[in-house]
């Protein structure tokens, strides 16, 4: 497995406990998303490294999470139905800038819109939803932090399913050998995805608009 890991343990040493942020596992250039399908859906896109196939469809919207323990909190481990297989998707860091800099809250936000029929058209004019929920710990249990996960439609999917992706790694056995440990109360030996802050490029995103602190 190609994802760099760590003990949770050590996982929060360096991490804000509060405010909304962006956490992710990056190297220099690129940055892991996780994504949670069936089997039929995920066979192939490990198979092909990009998103197609007769049960996949790009006509509905899809949603990306770079925050692994929330990936976690929303597919139970790799125990919900149609969540069974997890992956871990490598793109470039320009490309999830360029997500991030299209997208649009999914709720109305007055402190980001001059009113609703301004957030209302800027919704019917992307191709990107933004939500803030709080993060969770291994159990399940909110956080004062918050976590992004962004949905996508349109050419912003097409082409995230298509071109952007560096590689899909199916981590599945990995989340159930982990999940195995959070059934067990065992969160001295748990293993999860080492991830830091991410930072968008200076000039790429509006931080103020999308509300990262």
């Amino acid at each position: 497995m190609k994802l760099r890991t760590i003990l949770y343990r050590d996982y929060e040493k360096d991490l804000p406990q509060s405010g909304q942020h962006i956490l992710a596992q990056q190297t220099e250039d690129t940055v892991i998303v996780y994504q949670a399908f069936n089997p039929r859906i995920a066979s192939y896109a490990v198979e092909h490294q990009a998103f197609g196939g007769a049960h996949y469809s790009y006509n509905r919207m899809t949603w990306i999470k770079p925050n692994f323990l929330w990936m976690m909190y929303r597919c139970g481990w790799a125990m919900k139905e149609n969540q069974k297989r997890v992956l871990a998707i490598e793109i470039a860091k320009e490309h999830f800038d360029e997500i991030l800099a299209a997208a649009v809250h999914s709720a109305f936000k007055a402190d980001k819109y001059e009113n609703v029929e301004a957030w209302q058209a800027a919704v019917k004019h992307s191709n990107v939803r933004l939500q803030w929920d709080p993060d969770h710990d291994p159990y399940g249990a909110k956080l004062e932090r918050r976590a992004i996960q962004l949905g996508m439609r349109g050419e912003v999917q097409a082409r995230f399913g298509k071109e952007w992706i560096r590689s899909i790694e199916d981590i599945t056995a990995f989340v159930l050998e982990q999940g195995r440990l959070v059934q067990a109360k065992a969160l001295d030996k748990l293993v999860v995805a080492e991830e830091q802050v991410y930072q968008p490029e200076p000039g790429q995103v509006n931080r103020k608009q999308l509300g990262l602190d």
